[in-house]
Parts: structure tokens; C-alpha cells; sequence
């Protein structure tokens, strides 16, 4: 029989795992599938822990990993794929807004012979106006700078064969996005839809901060087009200004030297300090990553580890 490892990133969330759990077993029951669930719990300062000991002393398909701290979201996903030794495993949030009655059909489509299959929103219950507009204006803008192609409104819900999330496994980057490391690795994908519904209990962990954080990571990651752009304006803005040097040189040879107005000059220096400053900030953004990266340290570090039997 075929075996499927669930993996569940956690990080404050006593309140739905619960529900998680009844949803999830009463999905998988039906599967002719060897299942388990790994709850990777993120360092929750609630009694999400304890709930998920509890799961696991009352049912052992559900193990759990703690990892010493709140590491974020994609390394939890890291640290539950590097523990995962099923045939295929499935990445879902446990907040049930990506709702588990999809898994069959993924598995479905993953027997016959599609080795990721990834869950698209056609439509996003529960959400603001602002949130769904940044998201589909992320999609839009990554995908226009990179090189690979992101799909646009499919976050982490997916399925992959071993061969697909052992690829996943072997990317060891720091700053981990992990949308673009499944699209990276390839292999025969297959997209279904599904109504992306409201959360069934608590609240939302990322704010706009985190979400600019983590945009911005994704952008850095699979693109250096910033890069060029910041190159792009300067030569721009040196070949206009080598242009303006030479009228003023003409103007003055023809008409004399005369004195010009100051608020023209300090519109001048500031414009080209925004823009020398902008630069600087880009490069910096690469720069920090690079550091990061030179440091090589582990992803992540688990407290304690309770597989599924």
C-alpha cells in the first residue's frame, strides 16, 4: 500500500487542531493509502504542544516535531519535508482554510503519474479587498522578474511524490521561499482548483510586516532584476545629466555665467541622493542575504521528535 506523510506547520494554533484532526482523519479513512500526520510545531508560545502530545498519545498516526523556537513558516515546512519517508507527502496549513477533502483527489492525479500536484484559489473566502490585492500584485510582479514560473494563487497546499520533495530537500538556501522552491525543482505538476475558505478557529499569524518580509524574500531569491533596474536608473540618470552639463556649457559660452537658483540646485542634489540611496538599499538587500548564506547555519533545530507509527 502506498504511504502518504501529512505535514503540518504550526505556530499558535490550540485552538483548531482539534478540528484539524477530525477533518483530516475523516478524509483519510477513506484513502487506500498507508497515511500519517507530522505537526511541526514553530515554537508556539500557546498549549499547542500539548495539544498535539495529546493527538499523538490518543491516535499514533499523528506524530509531532518540535523545533527549539519560532524559526517561521518556511522552515517548519523544511524541517517536516527533511523528517518525511512516505512515498509522497502533502504540505497543508491547519487552519483549514485549504480544505483536507481535496487530498483524494490529489492522490488521485499523483497515482496516475503526476509527481506534484498543487492547489490554485479560485476564490478567497474570508479575506480583505487589501489582501487579495497585494497577493495577486505579488504573483504578478515575481513572475514578471523571474525566471521561473510561480503559480499565481497557490500557496503551499500540495502533493509530491518522494522523487519530488527529496529535490525540494536537497535546496538548502537560508532565505527559504518556498512557493518558488517547488516550482524550481520541476517535474510533471498538476493544478486543481479549489474555493479557498475563512479559517475554522483563532487568527491569522501574518500581518503586513511579515507579508512585505516575506515578498521580499521571494522577489531576492528567484530574481537579480532588481539589481539591474537600480543599474539601469543610474545610467539614466547620468546620461540626462551629462546632458543638462552640456546645454549649461553651451548656454554659458553663448549667453554668459549666470548665477542659478537654488531651489533648482537642491531639487537636483536630493533627486540624485534618492536615488544613490535606493541603490545602496538594493545592493544591500543582496548583500545581507549573501551574508546570511556565507554563515551556514543549520535551517533549523528540533527539541523534540514523535513520529507517527
Amino acid at each position: 500500500m502506498p504511504s502518504v506523510d501529512i505535514i503540518v506547520p504550526v505556530f499558535n494554533e490550540q485552538e483548531v487542531l482539534p478540528l484539524f484532526e477530525q477533518r483530516i482523519k475523516a478524509v483519510m479513512q477513506d484513502c487506500d493509502v498507508d497515511w500519517r500526520v507530522v505537526f511541526v510545531d514553530d515554537g508556539s508560545s500557546d498549549d499547542s504542544l500539548k495539544v498535539m502530545k495529546s493527538i499523538h498519545e490518543a491516535d499514533r498516526k499523528f506524530g509531532f516535531l518540535s523545533l527549539s523556537r519560532n524559526f517561521g513558516k518556511e522552515y517548519a515546512l523544511s524541517a517536516g519535508l527533511d523528517h518525511a519517508s512516505a512515498d509522497s507527502v502533502v504540505v497543508i496549513d491547519v487552519d483549514l482554510q485549504d480544505p483536507p477533502e481535496l487530498i483524494p483527489e490529489m492522490i488521485a492525479q499523483w497515482h496516475s503519474g503526476y509527481d506534484v500536484v498543487y492547489a490554485t484559489r479560485k476564490a478567497r473566502h474570508g479575506e480583505s479587498l487589501a489582501k487579495k490585492a497585494t497577493a495577486n500584485w505579488f504573483y504578478r510582479i515575481i513572475n514578471s522578474m523571474s525566471k521561473i514560473d510561480i503559480p499565481k494563487d497557490t500557496g503551499d497546499y500540495r502533493l509530491m511524490s518522494r522523487k519530488a520533495y527529496s529535490a525540494v530537500n536537497k535546496l538548502r538556501e537560508q532565505n527559504r521561499f518556498m512557493k518558488g522552491l517547488f516550482a524550481w525543482v520541476g517535474f510533471k505538476q498538476k493544478q486543481i482548483y479549489f474555493e479557498r475558505e475563512p479559517r475554522a478557529a483563532g487568527e491569522t499569524k501574518w500581518n503586513y510586516a511579515k507579508l512585505w518580509r516575506f515578498a521580499l524574500d521571494g522577489i531576492t531569491s528567484f530574481s537579480y532584476l532588481p539589481l539591474r533596474f537600480a543599474t539601469w536608473i543610474g545610467l539614466s540618470v547620468a546620461f540626462f545629466a551629462f546632458i543638462y552639463g552640456a546645454i549649461i556649457i553651451a548656454k554659458t559660452l553663448v549667453l554668459g555665467n549666470d548665477v542659478p537658483g537654488y531651489p533648482s540646485l537642491m531639487v537636483v542634489v536630493l533627486f540624485l541622493g534618492g536615488i544613490q540611496l535606493t541603490a545602496l538599499g538594493i545592493i544591500g538587500e543582496y548583500l545581507g542575504r549573501m551574508f546570511n548564506e556565507s554563515k551556514q547555519r543549520p535551517l533549523y533545530l528540533v527539541d523534540e521528535y514523535q513520529p507517527p507509527e
